[in-house]
């Protein structure tokens, strides 16, 4: 087997075979199940909510987690091939398992009792429960600390207060993974239901990016809840950032999934499209951004093959996260760019995927940490001297 998708370096012989089965699986369920639905959902901007079930079926949430806590127990490279296939499909649908997998099933595994282990993991591993993970708001993004949810402790209960902003999978959540701070300044985990009193969700609407995705807004308005709804075993933001460096190495493989989907239509497109005497591949200037993008691809496959071999070793870092985000977010952005170019005017229809991947990677480059802050943090490992405003 071989990987699908550009192989300069021969990549496929660095995988197992389980590895390159699992991706030929995710990309078969990608071409059979979600791409005859993609364009009526990007434009009305919906999720396809009956592939959850199915996404589940095939171990695809939290693949990487043990079975025991709803994963797949597979390596993380393979965890990452399916994310690379899911996004190659469309950012939203990668979004949704990344969010399922990243950032509720796995602080729940990391950080939860064994009651809330048993509560929500099995069925949110099989997709019949979905969950979101509320941590930036309204006016922190980049700066959690700046944190304004507030949780207060009220005999054996927990009264929290405060609004949650770019939130995916809001509405259709039935568990919210929301982080508050306490009346020491200590933030706190905590596993909210649907339908709690003082718990409401809305839509964000008017997206032009991410729209194959349920994008929401979570208000929590004196919502009452036991001890028990605390996520016991962390406090602090070393809680909510650790979850994200588990999203951001999904990213990091996504991303060249996108790169891959517009390199891949726009060089079959370059193929047969002519133009005086011969297809536009024919012509030197098409071929210098051929050869640009597989070279900037084959880097980031290096880059994300080598980060999964070190999770899997448990010595990855969250800087070598932050490079490969970083990294491979500005590689799909100009590579989605260049391909949408190749198309000329048909590059700017629904029936071509790169100008959707164009759009998806705005918001890609800029959630779960922007450029810039990656960069910084790059900045600080390599200097020892941090960057950010105090």
């Amino acid at each position: 087997m071989k990987l699908y998708g550009p192989d300069f370096y021969n990549i496929s012989e660095l995988l197992t075979d389980e590895e390159l089965m699992i991706q030929k699986t995710a990309y078969d369920f990608v071409q059979t199940e979600f791409m005859p639905l993609v364009e009526e959902h990007y434009e009305r901007g919906t999720f396809p909510l009956e592939l959850a079930t199915k996404l589940g079926e095939l171990g695809f949430m939290g693949s990487s987690l043990p079975i025991e806590s709803g994963g797949s127990g597979v390596s993380n490279v393979a965890y990452g091939m399916i994310l690379h296939e899911l996004e190659r499909g469309d950012s939203g649908l990668r979004s949704f398992a990344s969010v399922q997998g990243s950032l509720v099933m796995y602080p729940i595994h990391a950080y939860g009792s064994d009651e809330q282990k048993d509560k929500w993991l099995s069925g949110l591993g099989d997709g019949t429960k979905i969950g979101c993970f509320g941590l930036t708001e309204p006016n922190f993004g980049s700066n959690p600390g700046g944190m304004a949810t507030r949780c207060k402790k009220d005999g054996n209960d927990w009264i929290i207060n405060g609004n949650k902003m770019w939130i995916t999978n809001g509405t259709l959540a039935d568990v919210a993974v929301v982080w508050a701070r306490d009346e020491e300044g200590i933030v706190r985990g905590f596993l909210l239901e649907k339908d709690m009193d003082g718990f409401t969700s809305s839509d964000i609407h008017g997206k032009l990016s991410l729209r194959c995705s349920v994008t929401s807004e979570l208000s929590m308005s004196n919502v009452r809840v036991p001890d028990s709804a605390r996520l016991p075993n962390i406090e602090g933001l070393k809680g909510p950032l650790g979850c994200l460096t588990q999203a951001r190495y999904g990213i990091a493989w996504g991303m060249v999934g996108a790169a891959v989907d517009c390199y891949n239509v726009s060089l079959e497109y370059a193929k047969e499209r002519k133009q005086f005497s011969k297809p536009i591949a024919g012509y030197q200037l098409t071929q210098a951004k051929f050869a640009e993008m597989v070279t900037n691809i084959t880097q980031a496959q290096l880059l994300v093959y080598r980060l999964g071999r070190l999770k899997d070793e448990g010595k990855m870092n969250f800087q070598q996260v932050s490079m490969a985000k970083r990294n491979n977010c500005i590689m799909a952005r100009e590579i989605a760019k260049t391909a949408r170019e190749i198309l000329g005017g048909n590059g700017v229809t629904i029936d071509y995927s790169p100008i959707r991947h164009m759009a998806n990677i705005e918001s890609v480059y800029t959630y779960e940490g922007t450029h810039e802050m990656h960069t910084l943090i790059l900045g600080e490992k390599i200097t020892g001297l941090a960057a950010f405003d105090s």
